[in-house]
Protein backbone atom coordinates (compact mmCIF):
# COMPACT_ATOMS: atom_id res chain seq x y z
CA UNK A 1 0.00 0.00 0.00
CA UNK A 2 1.37 3.45 -0.99
CA UNK A 3 2.91 5.57 2.36
CA UNK A 4 0.65 9.00 3.00
CA UNK A 5 1.25 11.75 1.27
CA UNK A 6 2.00 14.67 3.38
CA UNK A 7 2.04 18.11 3.00
CA UNK A 8 4.98 20.34 4.30
CA UNK A 9 2.48 21.65 7.23
CA UNK A 10 1.66 17.83 8.66
CA UNK A 11 5.56 16.46 7.98
CA UNK A 12 5.71 16.45 11.52
CA UNK A 13 2.65 15.99 13.06
CA UNK A 14 2.06 13.32 15.08
CA UNK A 15 -1.06 10.86 13.72
CA UNK A 16 -3.81 10.06 16.19
CA UNK A 17 -5.83 7.31 14.85
CA UNK A 18 -9.60 7.81 15.45
CA UNK A 19 -11.06 4.61 17.37
CA UNK A 20 -14.67 5.24 18.88
CA UNK A 21 -14.75 8.71 19.11
CA UNK A 22 -10.50 9.95 20.41
CA UNK A 23 -7.34 9.52 19.02
CA UNK A 24 -5.12 6.68 20.04
CA UNK A 25 -1.35 6.55 19.72
CA UNK A 26 0.33 3.42 18.36
CA UNK A 27 4.06 4.27 17.84
CA UNK A 28 5.99 4.10 20.92
CA UNK A 29 8.13 7.16 19.25
CA UNK A 30 4.99 9.49 19.46
CA UNK A 31 3.84 8.13 22.75
CA UNK A 32 7.19 9.60 24.23
CA UNK A 33 7.16 12.40 22.16
CA UNK A 34 3.43 13.42 23.84
CA UNK A 35 4.86 12.22 27.65
CA UNK A 36 8.32 14.33 27.43
CA UNK A 37 7.81 17.22 25.37
CA UNK A 38 4.42 17.87 25.39
CA UNK A 39 2.79 16.70 29.49
CA UNK A 40 0.33 14.70 27.45
CA UNK A 41 -0.26 11.26 29.49
CA UNK A 42 -3.26 9.57 28.12
CA UNK A 43 -4.21 5.83 29.22
CA UNK A 44 -1.78 3.00 27.93
CA UNK A 45 -4.63 0.04 27.01
CA UNK A 46 -2.89 -2.63 25.51
CA UNK A 47 -1.87 -5.80 26.71
CA UNK A 48 2.16 -7.23 27.38
CA UNK A 49 2.61 -10.83 25.45
CA UNK A 50 3.82 -12.57 27.96
CA UNK A 51 1.60 -11.74 30.63
CA UNK A 52 -1.63 -11.55 31.63
CA UNK A 53 -3.47 -8.18 31.67
CA UNK A 54 -2.94 -5.92 34.94
CA UNK A 55 -3.40 -2.28 35.44
CA UNK A 56 -0.13 -1.53 35.97
CA UNK A 57 1.57 -3.38 33.58
CA UNK A 58 0.01 -1.94 30.13
CA UNK A 59 1.66 -1.43 27.16
CA UNK A 60 0.64 0.94 24.03
CA UNK A 61 -1.85 1.62 22.49
CA UNK A 62 -2.18 5.00 23.99
CA UNK A 63 -5.80 5.97 24.62
CA UNK A 64 -6.33 10.01 24.91
CA UNK A 65 -9.37 11.49 26.09
CA UNK A 66 -11.64 13.61 23.93
CA UNK A 67 -9.88 16.71 25.65
CA UNK A 68 -6.02 15.34 25.11
CA UNK A 69 -6.90 14.99 21.58
CA UNK A 70 -8.73 18.22 20.60
CA UNK A 71 -6.05 20.25 22.79
CA UNK A 72 -3.12 18.66 20.82
CA UNK A 73 -4.68 19.35 17.66
CA UNK A 74 -5.77 22.78 18.22
CA UNK A 75 -1.86 23.87 19.19
CA UNK A 76 -0.63 22.07 15.60
CA UNK A 77 0.89 19.47 17.88
CA UNK A 78 -0.99 16.66 16.23
CA UNK A 79 -3.91 15.00 13.64
CA UNK A 80 -6.33 13.47 13.87
CA UNK A 81 -6.46 10.65 11.04
CA UNK A 82 -9.06 7.97 10.30
CA UNK A 83 -7.88 4.79 8.69
CA UNK A 84 -10.93 2.66 8.67
CA UNK A 85 -11.49 3.00 4.41
CA UNK A 86 -7.87 1.81 3.78
CA UNK A 87 -8.21 -0.80 6.90
CA UNK A 88 -11.50 -2.55 6.00
CA UNK A 89 -11.06 -2.68 2.48
CA UNK A 90 -9.15 -5.67 0.36
CA UNK A 91 -5.76 -5.99 0.11
CA UNK A 92 -4.05 -6.24 -3.15
CA UNK A 93 -1.80 -8.94 -4.50
CA UNK A 94 1.47 -6.70 -3.75
CA UNK A 95 0.53 -5.93 -0.48
CA UNK A 96 -0.46 -9.30 0.11
CA UNK A 97 3.34 -10.59 -0.71
CA UNK A 98 5.16 -7.71 1.36
CA UNK A 99 2.57 -8.90 4.42
CA UNK A 100 3.88 -12.46 4.20
CA UNK A 101 7.67 -11.27 3.67
CA UNK A 102 7.41 -9.61 6.48
CA UNK A 103 5.80 -12.39 8.45
CA UNK A 104 8.06 -14.80 6.92
CA UNK A 105 11.11 -12.58 8.39
CA UNK A 106 9.36 -12.57 12.01
CA UNK A 107 9.65 -16.52 11.88
CA UNK A 108 13.04 -16.10 10.97
CA UNK A 109 14.04 -13.83 13.56
CA UNK A 110 11.94 -15.90 15.80
CA UNK A 111 14.17 -19.03 15.12
CA UNK A 112 16.88 -17.23 15.12
CA UNK A 113 16.03 -16.23 18.64
CA UNK A 114 15.39 -19.97 19.68
CA UNK A 115 18.39 -21.54 17.93
CA UNK A 116 20.71 -18.95 19.86
CA UNK A 117 18.68 -19.93 23.22
CA UNK A 118 19.07 -23.56 22.31
CA UNK A 119 22.50 -23.13 22.12
CA UNK A 120 23.04 -21.23 25.26
CA UNK A 121 21.06 -23.62 27.56
CA UNK A 122 23.33 -26.68 25.77
CA UNK A 123 26.52 -24.31 27.11
CA UNK A 124 25.28 -23.71 30.64
CA UNK A 125 24.83 -27.82 30.82
CA UNK A 126 27.45 -29.07 28.96
CA UNK A 127 29.22 -30.31 31.82
CA UNK A 128 26.39 -32.60 32.34
CA UNK A 129 25.70 -33.23 28.96
CA UNK A 130 29.75 -34.40 28.95
CA UNK A 131 29.27 -37.14 32.12
CA UNK A 132 25.87 -37.80 30.67
CA UNK A 133 27.35 -39.03 27.43
CA UNK A 134 30.51 -40.90 29.11
CA UNK A 135 28.52 -43.11 31.17
CA UNK A 136 26.11 -44.26 28.19
CA UNK A 137 29.91 -45.09 26.37
CA UNK A 138 30.88 -46.94 29.46
CA UNK A 139 27.54 -48.77 29.49
CA UNK A 140 27.84 -49.79 25.50
CA UNK A 141 31.52 -51.11 26.47
CA UNK A 142 33.11 -48.43 25.74
CA UNK A 143 36.78 -48.28 27.10
CA UNK A 144 36.95 -45.07 29.08
CA UNK A 145 40.61 -44.52 27.53
CA UNK A 146 39.24 -44.45 23.75
CA UNK A 147 35.93 -42.10 24.71
CA UNK A 148 36.65 -38.63 23.50
CA UNK A 149 34.41 -36.23 23.77
CA UNK A 150 34.31 -32.30 22.49
CA UNK A 151 32.33 -29.87 23.51
CA UNK A 152 32.48 -27.62 20.25
CA UNK A 153 31.06 -30.89 18.49
CA UNK A 154 28.28 -31.27 20.73
CA UNK A 155 27.49 -27.82 20.52
CA UNK A 156 27.51 -27.98 16.53
CA UNK A 157 25.20 -30.80 16.36
CA UNK A 158 22.91 -28.61 19.09
CA UNK A 159 22.99 -26.27 15.91
CA UNK A 160 22.51 -28.59 13.21
CA UNK A 161 19.59 -31.18 14.56
CA UNK A 162 17.60 -27.63 15.84
CA UNK A 163 14.04 -27.46 13.61
CA UNK A 164 12.05 -24.78 14.23
CA UNK A 165 8.46 -25.70 13.95
CA UNK A 166 5.95 -22.85 12.86
CA UNK A 167 3.03 -24.63 14.17
CA UNK A 168 4.36 -24.06 17.91
CA UNK A 169 5.52 -20.34 17.17
CA UNK A 170 4.41 -17.93 19.05
CA UNK A 171 2.16 -15.38 16.88
CA UNK A 172 3.29 -11.88 17.31
CA UNK A 173 0.90 -9.42 17.53
CA UNK A 174 2.49 -5.78 16.79
CA UNK A 175 1.38 -2.77 17.87
CA UNK A 176 1.59 -0.81 14.94
CA UNK A 177 1.25 -1.81 11.45
CA UNK A 178 4.41 -2.41 10.06
CA UNK A 179 2.84 -1.62 6.28
CA UNK A 180 1.76 2.20 6.02
CA UNK A 181 -1.60 2.98 5.69
CA UNK A 182 -3.50 5.70 3.42
CA UNK A 183 -5.69 7.73 5.98
CA UNK A 184 -7.28 11.42 5.43
CA UNK A 185 -7.21 13.82 8.28
CA UNK A 186 -10.70 15.06 9.96
CA UNK A 187 -11.81 16.85 12.91
CA UNK A 188 -11.98 15.51 16.19
CA UNK A 189 -15.84 15.21 17.51
CA UNK A 190 -17.16 18.67 19.48
CA UNK A 191 -16.22 18.87 22.99
CA UNK A 192 -19.13 18.49 24.85
CA UNK A 193 -18.03 19.99 28.19
CA UNK A 194 -16.62 23.38 27.47
CA UNK A 195 -15.76 24.10 31.04
CA UNK A 196 -13.72 20.98 31.70
CA UNK A 197 -11.94 21.68 27.88
CA UNK A 198 -10.81 24.81 29.52
CA UNK A 199 -10.17 23.98 32.69
CA UNK A 200 -7.62 21.03 31.26
CA UNK A 201 -5.89 23.44 28.56
CA UNK A 202 -5.54 26.31 31.17
CA UNK A 203 -4.12 23.94 33.71
CA UNK A 204 -1.55 22.32 30.70
CA UNK A 205 -0.40 26.17 30.19
CA UNK A 206 0.65 26.54 33.53
CA UNK A 207 2.93 23.94 33.30
CA UNK A 208 0.93 20.68 35.31
CA UNK A 209 0.63 17.50 33.78
CA UNK A 210 -3.35 17.49 33.82
CA UNK A 211 -4.49 13.51 33.86
CA UNK A 212 -8.21 11.93 34.52
CA UNK A 213 -9.03 12.43 37.89
CA UNK A 214 -12.05 9.48 38.23
CA UNK A 215 -9.51 7.21 40.54
CA UNK A 216 -9.91 10.40 42.89
CA UNK A 217 -13.63 11.23 42.74
CA UNK A 218 -12.43 14.19 40.86
CA UNK A 219 -12.27 15.74 37.48
CA UNK A 220 -8.65 16.17 36.97
CA UNK A 221 -5.21 15.53 38.95
CA UNK A 222 -2.37 18.15 38.64
CA UNK A 223 0.78 16.69 39.01
CA UNK A 224 3.90 18.90 39.28
CA UNK A 225 5.93 17.08 36.99
CA UNK A 226 6.02 13.52 35.46
CA UNK A 227 3.42 11.19 37.25
CA UNK A 228 5.74 8.14 37.45
CA UNK A 229 8.06 10.30 39.53
CA UNK A 230 5.50 12.50 41.31
CA UNK A 231 2.25 11.98 43.67
CA UNK A 232 -0.62 14.32 42.53
CA UNK A 233 -0.67 17.85 44.43
CA UNK A 234 -3.95 18.76 43.84
CA UNK A 235 -7.32 17.50 42.80
CA UNK A 236 -9.36 19.63 40.42
CA UNK A 237 -13.30 19.25 40.55
CA UNK A 238 -15.90 21.56 38.12
CA UNK A 239 -18.70 22.38 39.05
CA UNK A 240 -21.88 23.84 36.84
CA UNK A 241 -22.52 27.21 39.16
CA UNK A 242 -20.67 29.11 41.40
CA UNK A 243 -23.12 27.52 44.35
CA UNK A 244 -22.18 24.17 46.56
CA UNK A 245 -24.37 22.48 48.86
CA UNK A 246 -22.70 22.21 52.11
CA UNK A 247 -22.52 18.52 52.72
CA UNK A 248 -20.84 18.76 49.21
CA UNK A 249 -18.18 20.76 50.16
CA UNK A 250 -17.54 19.11 53.01
CA UNK A 251 -17.24 15.68 51.30
CA UNK A 252 -15.29 16.76 48.42
CA UNK A 253 -13.11 18.92 51.03
CA UNK A 254 -12.83 15.90 53.38
CA UNK A 255 -11.76 13.30 50.12
CA UNK A 256 -9.11 15.75 49.40
CA UNK A 257 -7.27 15.50 52.89
CA UNK A 258 -7.67 11.70 52.69
CA UNK A 259 -5.58 11.41 49.43
CA UNK A 260 -3.43 13.96 50.75
CA UNK A 261 -4.03 17.08 48.05
CA UNK A 262 -5.17 19.90 47.15
CA UNK A 263 -8.64 20.76 46.77
CA UNK A 264 -9.34 23.34 43.62
CA UNK A 265 -13.06 23.73 42.68
CA UNK A 266 -13.75 25.29 39.18
CA UNK A 267 -16.70 27.36 37.13
CA UNK A 268 -17.94 29.73 34.78
CA UNK A 269 -18.12 33.18 36.30
CA UNK A 270 -20.62 35.69 34.88
CA UNK A 271 -17.98 37.61 32.89
CA UNK A 272 -17.56 37.49 29.62
CA UNK A 273 -14.54 37.87 27.70
CA UNK A 274 -14.57 38.96 23.69
CA UNK A 275 -11.93 37.84 21.70
CA UNK A 276 -10.81 38.23 18.24
CA UNK A 277 -13.23 35.20 16.88
CA UNK A 278 -15.89 34.49 19.84
CA UNK A 279 -16.78 35.55 22.92
CA UNK A 280 -15.87 33.26 26.03
CA UNK A 281 -16.67 32.82 30.02
CA UNK A 282 -13.99 33.05 32.40
CA UNK A 283 -13.32 30.35 34.82
CA UNK A 284 -13.16 31.20 38.20
CA UNK A 285 -11.09 28.87 41.09
CA UNK A 286 -11.12 28.43 44.53
CA UNK A 287 -8.70 26.63 46.40
CA UNK A 288 -9.42 25.10 49.75
CA UNK A 289 -7.64 23.21 52.62
CA UNK A 290 -9.68 21.46 55.31
CA UNK A 291 -8.36 22.77 59.03
CA UNK A 292 -10.51 20.02 60.74
CA UNK A 293 -10.93 21.10 63.94
CA UNK A 294 -7.82 23.46 64.83
CA UNK A 295 -10.59 25.90 66.70
CA UNK A 296 -11.94 23.83 69.04
CA UNK A 297 -8.60 22.01 69.85
CA UNK A 298 -7.26 25.80 70.23
CA UNK A 299 -10.41 26.19 72.77
CA UNK A 300 -9.54 23.38 74.45
CA UNK A 301 -5.96 24.06 75.01
CA UNK A 302 -6.51 27.45 76.41
CA UNK A 303 -8.92 26.46 78.52
CA UNK A 304 -6.21 23.55 79.84
CA UNK A 305 -3.64 26.54 80.25
CA UNK A 306 -6.16 28.55 82.67
CA UNK A 307 -7.15 25.49 84.39
CA UNK A 308 -3.44 24.71 85.34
Amino acid sequence: MDAPVRNSDTANKINLTLINGTGYVFNVEDYMTLRQKHRIVGALVGTCNMRGWSANDCTLPLELTPYETRFLVDRDIAQLVSKHESLLRVPGANELAEYHQLLDAGFAAQAEILKTEKIHETERNMSKILEGKRKKLLKDGVPEAEIVLDASKILQETAGNFVFERKNAQLEITCAHKQAHTFKIIEPPAIENALKYKVFCDFWTRGYYVTAGDAFGADFLLYPGDPLQYHASHIVILLETPIIQPLDLIAKVRLSVIVNKICIFAYFGNEEVVTDTHVEREVHYQTVQWEGNREKFGTVQQQRQVEK
